[in-house]
């Protein structure tokens, strides 16, 4: 999934008012810290987490380890946050976020 600039501002725009729900503390990433950003992506599709002082990683170190364990694109890395998008699979379409696509331009 590759964002345009486009949709990565449209997505930080959404990521303005959402918590920090996930924590990268001095353990780093590990199997239980994928399985809440998997499970928070599949019922939000756009999360935010912040990197802990003590912690081994950057943001943008953690935020880009995360993201291919989850199968998520990083759409903004900003201080000690991070936030992480992936389209959710729901029928339910109400919960999903709908990203604005460019129009390609033909030459006349």
């Amino acid at each position: 999934m590759d964002l345009t600039s486009k949709q990565r501002a449209q997505l930080r725009g959404l990521a303005n008012s959402i918590e920090t729900i996930l924590i990268v503390g001095k353990d780093g990433i590990g199997d239980n810290l994928v399985k809440q950003a998997n499970d928070a992506l599949e019922a939000r599709e756009l999360i935010k987490g912040k990197v802990l002082e003590n912690s081994l990683l950057s943001p943008r170190e953690a935020a880009e380890e995360l993201a291919p364990l989850t199968r998520s694109e990083v759409v903004q890395v900003i201080g000690t946050k991070f936030v992480l998008y992936r389209p959710s699979h729901k029928k339910d379409k109400k919960d999903k976020i709908v990203l604005v696509q460019e129009k390609k331009r033909t030459k006349c």
